[in-house]
């Protein structure tokens, strides 16, 4: 099987001292690395799995067996900028600047998911990769919906709690879970 490698962001008890590093051992978790930077607790992963969304449904399993610890979201899943889209294919910023204007390739680049006229503008990595394996045909790159909706999930699971019941039910509902 494939080893997949992936970040957690977790939130909780301090899984740096020795009882929470055994509890995560004993959790299942002996192929992960625990660290902070800033304030920020994370846990990285080499996972041997057929997938990586398997991978991390596993992984936020195992981390939360530990109590007081929640998992908060996948790291590195979310927004990328056009010089970060740049990076991760090995291509100048000025080819993927052209993509995104249409001035090179089949057109039709997803949209920022920021304000498109605004100095800063963001796309969702999962769009970008569906973009280049439908329209480019490149299929080395993952399909990262899955971690898309893994990391909405955790974010509506993370605030839930600061809504009334029948906000919630609307929430649900509006994310076709009712």
């Amino acid at each position: 099987m494939p080893i997949q490698h992936f970040t957690l962001i977790v939130d909780g008890t301090d899984l740096q001292s020795e009882p929470s590093i055994d509890a995560l051992f004993k959790a299942g978790c002996d192929d992960a690395t625990v660290g902070r930077v800033d304030g920020v607790q994370y846990v990285d992963f080499d996972r041997e799995a057929e997938n990586l969304g398997e991978a991390i449904i596993s992984a936020v399993r195992d981390v939360e067996k530990v109590d007081g610890v929640q998992v908060t979201r996948v790291a590195d899943a979310g927004l990328v900028s056009m010089t970060d889209i740049a990076t991760r294919l090995g291509r100048t910023r000025e080819s993927v600047r052209l993509l995104v204007t249409g001035a090179r390739g089949p057109g039709g680049f997803p949209a920022p998911v920021t304000d498109p006229r605004g100095r800063y503008r963001l796309w969702r990595w999962s769009d970008v990769t569906h973009w280049l394996t439908t329209r480019l045909g490149d299929d080395t790159l993952p399909d990262d919906h899955l971690v898309t909706a893994i990391n909405a999930s955790l974010e509506l699971r993370r605030c839930q709690h600061k809504f009334s019941r029948a906000r919630r039910s609307s929430l649900r509902t509006l994310a076709g879970l009712s």
